[in-house]
């Protein structure tokens, strides 16, 4: 670093989100203080020392750049040149439309790829404290599992109480103990993906009784006790499985269990009731993830209850559910355009910390916080993404976007939200054309072709802000 003509930059947080603006701000040549407390202190989900370690899926869910707000951001995090997304593209396993990766493989290579870099100095500690004045230009990156102490001197700083949910993993099946001649190899529709063929997931069909069976022992099934997180209100998108099954009989079999799209291969002339799916979550095709199965469940139960599942009736597991909090700050009230505390110049908040959701909107705020913290390091002015980007949409929700509590007029009720088409600006009028020669357009089509114009302007208006265009 004593080449550089620049003071570092101090990164509190070796996550996705930390570990990618620790990259983009030495890539501008301006060094980097990474601070990680894996190695010296742990936490409830970590199972490594690894930078960017995945918690709870392996899945960066879909790579679709054309009419996907995901795969759009995908695509400007590339455009960006990502290192979370360039070690996901080396370390990607079949997943249908969604790009998933083995999970050893992508945090070994983000941790060489940050490790080797000149301007990158990784500190093994755990920081406890607000940076102190000597850090002029600091990012706090420490995710959804930012530890008490941190957390509590963040909260003495803002002044805001934090808002917090859970958020559940799913569990994970040893391949060679699933039953192939009840379930079959095939992705929704067919539908091929990212280094895959079209037969990506396992599927485990269940007829109605079978269903009927399942879903009362999840409502019956030991969990574990909120203890002191009593009434901590869970993300939807993440809910656990039981928590789903409580809420309604048929609420699995329209989400995570649904059977549309699916054939069973060995009774192809009935129509399954309920599929549970498993992705494959290693390069080795040894490990499943049971997809949508996040549960606080107790391991016991866990056991019990899956094994009631057509084909995994014998399952061993790799690694049962589990349950972790995840702590979030009022980033609308808090953070500037920048990403900057407002009560505190040159503080700044990235990834899941500010009130995204999800592994590649947690890495794209972080990539954002760190190119803003170089630019104010070089004596420039942070230009934000156009809020047409999917950076910027993002952006906009944590900085701006709230829902108002009908219980409590004007009180900000701000929730984590992942990347999607609505929080991106509308298309100007008359942007979709009915195409020559239709003459029904409305509804799904008229849908698909909405997210496909905005997916496209996305993208050229990430390239004019990137200077690519």
């Amino acid at each position: 670093m004593s080449n550089s003509p620049f003071s570092p930059i101090h990164v509190i947080g070796g996550g996705l989100a930390g570990s990618e603006a620790a990259w983009q701000i030495a890539e501008t040549g301006v060094p980097v203080i990474l601070h990680e407390m894996r190695g010296v202190r742990g936490t409830d989900a970590h199972k490594t020392d690894s930078l960017a370690e995945l918690v709870c899926s392996n899945s960066f869910r879909s790579d679709d750049a054309t009419a996907n707000a995901v795969g759009v951001i995908h695509a400007e995090m590339r455009l960006a040149n990502s290192l979370i997304m360039a070690c996901a593209d080396r370390n990607q396993v079949p997943a249908g439309g969604a790009l998933a990766v083995d999970r050893d493989g992508f945090a070994e290579a983000v941790t060489a790829a940050i490790d080797a870099h000149d301007l990158i100095t990784v500190v093994r500690e755990e920081v406890t404290a607000l940076p102190p004045a000597e850090w002029d230009l600091a990012i706090v990156a420490t995710g959804p599992l930012t530890s008490p102490a941190l957390a509590a001197a963040i909260q003495a700083q803002t002044g805001e109480d934090h808002l917090a949910f859970f958020d559940a993993i799913a569990p994970i099946v040893h391949r060679d103990s699933i039953d192939m001649n009840i379930c079959w190899h095939q992705s929704r529709y067919d539908k091929v993906g990212p280094g895959g063929n079209g037969k990506d997931y396992i599927n485990c069909p269940m007829d109605q009784k079978q269903y009927n069976a399942f879903i009362d022992a999840l409502i019956g099934g030991d969990t574990v006790g909120f203890k002191e997180w009593e009434g901590t209100p869970y993300f939807d998108g993440c809910l656990p499985i039981e928590v789903m099954a409580e809420r309604g009989r048929e609420t699995l079999r329209h989400g995570p269990m649904k059977p549309m799209g699916l054939t069973n291969a060995h009774n192809p002339t009935v129509k399954p009731y309920a599929v549970v799916q498993l992705r494959q979550d290693n390069a080795l095709g040894t490990l499943f993830n049971m997809v949508g199965f996040q549960t606080k469940l107790k391991y016991g139960a866990q056991a019990d209850i899956f094994r009631m599942i057509p084909g995994l009736e014998n399952a061993e597991f790799a690694r049962l559910g589990g349950l972790h909090r995840n702590t979030y700050i009022q980033s609308p009230l808090l953070l500037d355009r920048s990403l900057t505390l407002k009560s505190r110049p040159g503080l700044r908040f990235a990834g899941q910390i500010t009130g995204c959701e999800g592994y590649v909107e947690s890495a794209a705020i972080g990539l954002l916080a760190g190119r803003f913290a170089a630019a104010e390091r070089k004596g420039l002015d942070p230009v934000a993404p156009p809020a047409t980007t999917a950076f910027g949409a993002l952006l906009s929700h944590i900085t701006g976007g709230h829902l108002v509590s009908e219980d409590e007029p004007g009180k900000r009720s701000f929730q984590p939200m992942n990347v999607n088409f609505g929080l991106f600006p509308d298309l100007a009028p008359g942007s979709i054309v009915k195409p020559e020669g239709v003459k029904r357009f409305r509804g799904k089509d008229k849908t698909i072709m909405k997210r496909q114009l905005m997916a496209s302007r996305a993208l050229s208006e990430c390239s004019r802000w990137l200077g690519l265009a």
